[in-house]
Order: C-alpha cells, then structure tokens, then sequence
C-alpha cells in the first residue's frame, strides 16, 4: 500500500483542466475513458517501464565451473637423521624462505663420525702410496730379473686392495659429511609454515611419522576444476594453456584473482562427463587459500562488433525469443530476436535489432503489442499523477491506494 495526494473532487459540472470531466473522459464527461493514465480508450492503464539501449560492444564467451584452490606444493618436514632436536627455526606461520633452517639436530655425533672417517681415509691413503711405491721399486727389479714375478703380481694386487680401500673411506667421508648436513634441517620450497608437531628436546628418528610441521607453497597457487566436454574443442581451438582464468568466492560476487589456464587432463571422466583442468594464479595477498571452494570462469574467446542488450530485455515467447522494442510514440512493438552468447548482465543479439534501438527491461511482462508506455523520470506539470491538486480544488486529502497490480483487500 501506498500514500498518494487526491484533491478535492470538483462539483458537479465542473471541468477539469483541459476539458475533461472529473474521470479523464472527453468533454461533457460520462463518455469511454480516454485520459488520466488509458491509452487510446483502450481501457487498460499505462505501465512505467524501465529501458536500455542496443549498443555495439564485445561480448566474452566464458567457460564457468566450480574450483578448489591446491597449493603447488606440499612438504612435511622431517628429520633424516636421529638424534635430539636442539631447536626450531620457525614460528608457526611463519613464510619461510627456500633453503631456511627449520629444525637443527645435535650435530656432535655426526661431526665426531665425520673425523673418523676422514682420519681413516688419511690413513688408507698412506697405505696406498706406500704400496705404489713398492710397486715402483719390484717393477725394476723386474725389468733386471732380480724379483720373481709372483712378488711382482703380489704387489700389483695389492695396490689394487689399497685402492679399493681408499675409494671405500672416500665414499665413507661423503656419507658422515651428508649426515651432518641433514642434522640442519631447511625447508625445500618457499611458503608457510604449519603448526609444530615437535618440541626442541625430544628424541626424534629418521623419517618418522609425525613431521615437524608442513611447509605450504601459496604464492603462487593453483586451482583444480571440471569442465564439460562440450568446451575441450573450443579451448584446444585457442591454444588451451594461457587463455584468462578469473576465481571468485564461493559466493561468485568478489574477485579474487586473475590468472592463466595451465593444462586440461588427458582424460574425460566418463561418470560426469568432464575433464579435469588446472590454472596459476600470483596469491602475494594470500586471498587463495587451500581447499578452498570458489567458482572458476575461463575466457574462451571474445567476439567483436556485438549488439549487446541487458539481458533483461529478451523475453521468450511461442515465436522465439524476443523483446519489446521502444517506438517514437512511446508505444511498444515485439521484435523477435536470435540470441547469442551473453553474460548474468547483458546478452548479444545476432539478429534482429540495431544498434541504438531501446528496448523494455522492466516491465515487459503485462505489456501487449502496441501498448502505450510510461518512460521512468519526473512528469510534466498538469500529467495525471503529478504533483498538486486539481485546478481550483482546495482541501485536499490523502487517502490509500493499491499499486498497480495489487490485489483488492479483502
């Protein structure tokens, strides 16, 4: 319901402005309504439309799907070595660099296996140049006959047993040394760290279950999602990896980053009939986080030069769709259209309507062909309905009324 202005009714007799009786009807009244909101007597009152124009625009053709948000990569951090865990290098978190120390391991046993090793391997190697040494002298006395050659072929097998030896507590010296380096446990990727699975002081074993934390690569990130089959062809047809890809909230109103197609899988699921694609996206704000649900649009392609309308304007009927296109006497004409690709906002017309016509968007329901209209904005001054009373009527009242539409009380 709503508060309209009546003016006083005028007496009997009376005109209205312009010559009209008090029900809009011609002069001399009681005649067929013909004013005060009827158009062309044709007894039904004119509707207040809303309008738009056709206008020449691009018009995107979108690929949309649902998406979860998976990082590039996903590391538990663990020890390779056991020992005691002495301290932690990070807080939960926290980002962290590729290479930084996370955990540190007490690193005196490995450097002690370490000396020994490398002391073994001086020792070894003595052995070794004494044994060339020998070699050296019995291949002369060889060469005067002066030393049988089964001490000969002695001494060249040994050579070879020192050799082996040797090369044995080199690979030895690699090992103590990897070891100690693994007591300093850093962080393979670049991202967020976890929460602490492992407090400084506990007694830890090489690759056990429970990780010290998990290290997240978030920038940058992906997104997994199906895609119908029907639109393979059409982003194979534009090269597939790079086209744009935007991801919005769960909601699909706020944007939450732009990025680009990475790759489609090379299989359709024959049970949904889709198939698998992933996009990149720069996350430095963190607005794309884990598991997280969003709605996922790829651009496909973008055609040219389009006649582009709201979408509201086209309407369907037993011909087709169609829409109500404004007439110079603000009377309105079905137009019956071929529609094109289009968005949630405005939709492209291949056929049927020219640039710079306006069509009805609202208010197209109860309109009939050749219907007069009401164009939104202030009336004139003296138009039915607007403001002030009539001409000469004083003491006016306000009294309710229905919209147009409403049902009558009951």
């Amino acid at each position: 319901m709503v508060l309209t202005y009546c003016a006083k009714a005028p007496a009997p007799g009376e005109g209205a402005p312009g010559g009209h009786g008090a029900r809009g009807g011609p002069p001399g009244g009681g005649g067929p309504p013909g004013g005060g909101g009827f158009p062309g007597g044709g007894g039904r009152p004119m509707i207040t439309v809303g309008v738009g124009k056709a206008a020449l625009g691009d018009m995107p053709i979108t690929v949309s799907a649902l998406g979860t948000v998976t990082p590039v990569a996903t590391v538990q951090i663990q020890s390779r070595v056991s020992g005691i865990l002495n301290r932690v290098g990070f807080k939960e978190g926290q980002r962290v660099r590729k290479g930084q120390l996370l955990a540190l391991v007490d690193p005196r046993p490995f450097q002690i296996a370490l000396d020994q090793a490398r002391a073994q391997l001086q020792h070894d190697e003595a052995l070794l140049e004494d044994a060339r040494l020998d070699l050296k002298r019995y291949a002369t006395l060889k060469a005067q006959d002066a030393v049988a050659v089964q001490t000969y072929d002695t001494q060249v097998y040994l050579v070879k047993q020192d050799e082996g030896t040797v090369a044995n507590d080199r690979a030895t010296v690699a090992n103590a040394s990897l070891n100690l380096e693994f007591a300093r446990v850093t962080s393979p990727v670049a991202g967020v760290a976890g929460l602490r699975q492992i407090d400084p002081g506990n007694q830890i074993t090489a690759n056990q279950t429970t990780p010290f934390t998990v290290v997240t690569q978030l920038d940058p990130i992906t997104v997994v999602f199906s895609l119908p089959e029907s639109a393979i062809a059409p982003i194979v047809r534009q090269g597939g990896a790079g086209l744009p890809v935007t991801v919005y909230d769960r909601a699909g109103g706020a944007t939450l980053s732009v990025g680009k197609l990475l790759t489609l899988d090379n299989l359709i699921d024959p049970t949904t009939g889709t198939v698998k694609a992933k996009a990149i996206f720069g996350n430095a704000g963190f607005s794309l986080f884990p598991n997280q649900f969003v709605n996922v649009t790829v651009l496909v392609d973008t055609l040219k030069d389009q006649v582009i309308v709201p979408t509201t304007a086209v309407r369907h009927g037993p011909d087709g769709d169609f829409v109500w296109v404004l007439q110079p006497d603000r009377t309105v004409k079905a137009r019956v259209v071929k529609v094109g690709p289009g968005t949630p906002e405005t939709v492209s017309l291949a056929s049927g309507l020219k640039v710079g016509e306006t069509v009805i968007t609202d208010g197209g329901d109860r309109l009939r062909e050749n219907a007069k209209v009401i164009l939104p904005g202030p009336r004139p001054a003296g138009a039915p309905g607007a403001g002030g009373g009539a001409a000469g009527g004083t003491g006016g009242r306000y009294h309710r009324t229905r919209p147009a539409g409403a049902a009558p009380p009951s």
